[in-house]
Formats: C-alpha cells, sequence, structure tokens
C-alpha cells in the first residue's frame, strides 16, 4: 500500500488518510474518493490530499478484518457471531452465556504476522454474557498485503469458541451458626447462576455440623450443589470438607491462590459437582468462586492443576465484606502504633 500526499487531480479512486471539511462538506477518513469529492477539494482550494492507495495483491481493511475473523470461528459451532465489517473492524459478540475458550499460542501467531494485524480478546475461561464483545480484529492500516492476510487467517482458524452452559440447576445448602449471615448472599449468589442460565433448584439451612451437611448433600435435587458454611472453612478436614467425604463423594482441592476467594474447595457426588463456597461469595463482586463456578457449569474440568495456574492474575479487588482487608485500617493502626514508638 501506499500512503502520502498526492496532487488533486490524481486522487480519484484513492483512500483519503484523514477527514478534511471541503467548504460544507466533511470528507470523512477512510472514504473511497469519486469525482464529486476531488471536485469539492478543488473547490476548497486543496492543491494536494493525503491519501493511502491499494497495490496490486492488498486487500481493503475491511476485507482483511472480514477474512480474519471468520477463520476465528470457522469449523465449529463457536457460539459467536461477527459484526459487520467498519473502518477494519470486525467484533466477535457471545451468542449467550458461557466461558470463553481459545489456543493462546495461535492467537499470538496471528499478532506476529503483521503489525497492521490486530486480534484483541478477553482473557482465556472469561464469563461472557449474551451481547458480550469476545473479541476485536482490528486493522490498523487502510489495506494490507493478502498473502499477510491468508497466513494470519491460517494461525486463526478455529482458535475462539463459547462453552455454554450445560449444568441446568444447582442446590445451595447454608449451614447455620448462632449469630451467622443467615440469608446473606442467597441473592448474590442466585444472580450467578441466573447469569449463567442456571435454576437454584432449592436453599435447604442445616446446623453447622458435619452430619446434618452430609444429610443434606445426600438429599440435594440440584445438579450441581453449593455450599455456604456459617463459619469459614479453615481446613481439609473442616466442616463442608468431610461432609462430602462422609456423604460418599470426593473432595479434589480445598484452598485456591486466589483472593479474594482462598477459601474454596470443589469435589463431586454421585456424578454432580459440588463446590464449597468462600465466604466471599455472599457479596456479588468477582472472586475466585466465580472463575470455578462458571467454569463447572459449562462443563469444563476444573483440575488441581488448574485451580493452581489461577494465581497468577489471581489478586483482585478489594470488597467491602471481607472481614479483614488486605490493607486499610488495621495497617494505618500499626503504622500509628509503630510511629508512637520511634
Amino acid at each position: 500500500m501506499k500512503f502520502g500526499p498526492v496532487p488533486i487531480a490524481d486522487a480519484e479512486g484513492a483512500i483519503l488518510a484523514h477527514s478534511v471539511a471541503a467548504g460544507k462538506k466533511r470528507l470523512r477518513k477512510g472514504l473511497v474518493l469519486e469525482v464529486d469529492h476531488v471536485a469539492a477539494l478543488k473547490a476548497a482550494g486543496f492543491a494536494d490530499v493525503t491519501v493511502a492507495r491499494l497495490e496490486p495483491g492488498d486487500l481493503h481493511e475491511d476485507q482483511a478484518a472480514s477474512r480474519i475473523a471468520a477463520a476465528l470461528i470457522e469449523g465449529m459451532d463457536a457460539g459467536l457471531s461477527l459484526s459487520r465489517a467498519s473502518t477494519g473492524r470486525v467484533n466477535l459478540i457471545a451468542d449467550g452465556p458461557g466461558v470463553v475458550l481459545m489456543d493462546v499460542a495461535r492467537l499470538e501467531a496471528v499478532n506476529r504476522v503483521n503489525p497492521m494485524i490486530t486480534v484483541a480478546t478477553v482473557p482465556p475461561f472469561h464469563q461472557m454474557a449474551r451481547g458480550g464483545m469476545v473479541a476485536t480484529v482490528k486493522i490498523i492500516s487502510y489495506g494490507v498485503p493478502g498473502d499477510d492476510v491468508a497466513l494470519a487467517a491460517d494461525h486463526a482458524r478455529g482458535t475462539v469458541r463459547l462453552a455454554r452452559p450445560v449444568v441446568p440447576s444447582a442446590s445451595l445448602i447454608v449451614t447455620e451458626i448462632a449469630g451467622g449471615a443467615g440469608e446473606k448472599g442467597r441473592e448474590a449468589i442466585a444472580g450467578r447462576l441466573e447469569a449463567l442460565g442456571m435454576e437454584l433448584a432449592e436453599v435447604v439451612h442445616v446446623p453447622h455440623e458435619t452430619g446434618a451437611l452430609a444429610r443434606a448433600l445426600g438429599a440435594a435435587r440440584g445438579d450441581m450443589t453449593l455450599i455456604l458454611t456459617g463459619s469459614a472453612t479453615s481446613d481439609p478436614a473442616d466442616t463442608g470438607p468431610e461432609a462430602l467425604r462422609q456423604a460418599g463423594g470426593q473432595v479434589d482441592r480445598f484452598g485456591m491462590p486466589v483472593d479474594p476467594g482462598n477459601l474454596l474447595f470443589i469435589g463431586a457426588l454421585d456424578e454432580r459437582p459440588v463446590i464449597g463456597l468462600p465466604g466471599c461469595a455472599r457479596s456479588p463482586a468477582l472472586n475466585g468462586a466465580d472463575w470455578v463456578l462458571s467454569r463447572v457449569a459449562c462443563g469444563l474440568e476444573v483440575s488441581d492443576a488448574d485451580i493452581a495456574a489461577m494465581g497468577v492474575g489471581g489478586l483482585l479487588k478489594e470488597i467491602p465484606t471481607r472481614p479483614m482487608p488486605r490493607r486499610g485500617k488495621g495497617r494505618a493502626k500499626v503504622r500509628a502504633a509503630s510511629g508512637t514508638k520511634s
């Protein structure tokens, strides 16, 4: 592609590089200049104008973006729709709720082909709502070599899809202690399930005792069971994990390197997933439980290694319901005391 100023007499058929005012007309950048546009520029006193002109083998920005975007979801039921190409951009839009799956290495290869060819995405395993933007393909220049587009499309082919929820419902079991949170958190958890297209099948309250919780787990009706304990789970042998074992299930992982969300555990009972929620799940703010819940809801395996890998990028925003904030009044008091001593 050639780019630069040309005499007005040579501008017809070229792409206007920058928006300009031509008398009463506003000619927008990206416009393919026609006879009347050139006449308006002449009448406005322009002697030359900055344009882009495609060379043999080049593709217009919209064509290039469309081909690469189509390649991203090719050959699969991706659960994604493509927007109309405009100004060298095509967006990938979620058709419904779900979790984004992608081949990171191949997407990085796309972005190495030519700096003018770009694909930006949400993070891997990001939870989406219907209509959310999963990725955007943007061609920076007005045209790029067709060979580069072909190579980028090869790398991009079939690299992005949306895993849709496959678990229809969940039971919520809440254990109670004297002076505990009670119903607090029910609304936030129901909202999480609704966002994943799931039904809250029941809410069961039991004493914070291993036997009572084990019996409730065995009687749960949902396709998944969520446990919210009145007292924080502080050990793999604590009430929640032990009740799951006593009910005949298994605990696959206790604890996660995501904050807030450390005190989560995950396992299964009769092939149905069981998630022990951390206390921060009572707040609607993002926490580690959201990352696990959304994957499980979409039928994705969440292994010990998967949870261990969540620690990089797992330091999330502070939430007001945390009983001991990472920073704040407690630390300020320590500093004040330290200052007094000195």
